[in-house]
Parts: C-alpha cells; sequence; structure tokens
C-alpha cells in the first residue's frame, strides 16, 4: 500500500456546478442519519458521524440540514428508519470489477436503477459475493502534518494495520474495521486529529489497469453510477488510466 493514496484513488470530485446541489445534500444527509443511527447522535463519540458533518460542512450544508438529519438517525423525527446500507457488486467493462455502496429507502427501485447503469454501460450487476471476495474493508484515517513513525507509535497498539505517507506531509492510518473507533480514539488521545477518515473497499491484489478505452468506458460508467441519488462511493478493482 506503501506510495499509494486513498484520498486521491477513485472519486472524480464533481464541484457544486456539475451536481446539484439538493442532491449532494441529500446524500450527505443520508450519511449523517445512516452514521447516527448506528452509533448515536454525539459527534465526540461517532467518528463517523464526525466524518460526515465534517464533509457536510465542507460543503456549506446548513446546519439546519444536519441537525435535522441527526435527529432523523435518533428518531426524534421520522424518516431515519427507513434508509438501508446495501452494496451492490457488479462487473463493468473489461471485466472490472466494482463495488457500490448506496443508502436507499427503496432498494427494489435502488436495485433496478443499478442494474439498468450497468447494462448501459456493457457490464452486468452480479448476486451477493460475485465480487467482494476481490476486495477487502478497510478504515483509513489521513492525518495532515504529522509523521509515520508518530502516527505509528499512537495507533499501533490499538489495532492499526499499516501506516504510510500520502503526500504533502500526510499520513495514512489503516485499520480494520472492527478497530476503527479504537484507533480514532488513540489518535485523538496523542492531539492526532484526523483531517477526514472513511471506510473503504480495497482490491486484495489489484488487477492491472485496462487499456485506455476500456478505462474511459468503466469511467463512464462509474460517474453515471456517483451521480446517483442513492449512491455513496463506487470502489473499482483496479487504477483507472
Amino acid at each position: 500500500m506503501a506510495g499509494h493514496s486513498h484520498w486521491s484513488k477513485v472519486k472524480r470530485a464533481k464541484g457544486a456546478s456539475d451536481v446539484k446541489r439538493g442532491a449532494l445534500f441529500s446524500k450527505l444527509a443520508k450519511e449523517i442519519t445512516v452514521a447516527t443511527r448506528l452509533s448515536g447522535g454525539d459527534p465526540n463519540f461517532n467518528p463517523r458521524l464526525r466524518t460526515a458533518i465534517a464533509a457536510a460542512r465542507a460543503e456549506s450544508m446548513p446546519v439546519d440540514n444536519i441537525d435535522r438529519a441527526i435527529k432523523k438517525g435518533t428518531g426524534e423525527l421520522e424518516g431515519g428508519g427507513s434508509i438501508e446500507e446495501i452494496t451492490y457488486e457488479g462487473y463493468g467493462p473489461g471485466g472490472v470489477a466494482l463495488m457500490v455502496e448506496t443508502q436507499t429507502d427503496n432498494k427494489n427501485r435502488t436495485a433496478a436503477e443499478i442494474r439498468h447503469l450497468f447494462t448501459k454501460h456493457g457490464g452486468n450487476l452480479g448476486g451477493s459475493n460475485s465480487v467482494a471476495w476481490m476486495f477487502r474493508r478497510k478504515g483509513v484515517f489521513l492525518l495532515e502534518n504529522a509523521s509515520p513513525d508518530t502516527a505509528l507509535e499512537a495507533t499501533l497498539d490499538a489495532g492499526a494495520d499499516d501506516v504510510c505517507p500520502a503526500g504533502d506531509n500526510s499520513t495514512e492510518v489503516v485499520c480494520p474495521p472492527d478497530r476503527f473507533d479504537a484507533v480514532d480514539k488513540a489518535l485523538r488521545t496523542r492531539n492526532l486529529i484526523p483531517a477526514a477518515s472513511r471506510f473503504i473497499y480495497e482490491p486484495e491484489n489489484p488487477a492491472p489497469s485496462p487499456d485506455p478505452d476500456t478505462s474511459a468506458k468503466v469511467v463512464a460508467l462509474i460517474d453515471d453510477l456517483e451521480d446517483h441519488d442513492d449512491v455513496q462511493n463506487v470502489w473499482p478493482s483496479c487504477e483507472l488510466r
């Protein structure tokens, strides 16, 4: 994993001018609601919620929207309990495997629409574990102005798997999903506040990059998937040119 940054890999960020702000806020609100429902509404004790709120603020999401999303997650407002997290698996052009993370209040609709996008771009949606076996779920933290040695010392006992430079005097800390909270707490105890944190799907053995034409087709599929209101993240099995 050395030399590879999870913060610059897959997602081709679309600015507000390229994505309807309302759709963007809807995605951010879903993540806040789900994070709250899973681990509570206090961001001081919920790293996933803390990250979701930070992402929402970075996009200038109104405070009222954030508060409403949290209240849906705690049950103070209706609607939070109907959102499900579902990960779809499939193959894009050239046999590139894709993991598609969604949050939806209508899984039948979402499944049909995700299947349509795969088919439209010459891919096919698979069943459970059709490609998941190629990936490993991880938690990743991005630290700014912290050396790998400092981060390693702070997180090794908490269960970190790997620590490596991420460029621009930044460091990545990687851990198993079940050690995410422990690593987050260990970093904050040492006053190493993550600039960002997230869960990712990383290929166990990354496939070779396809040729440029195939890469362009896969990128077009990923772009369409990421534009879908219910899709949060898309993870391919290889780097795309």
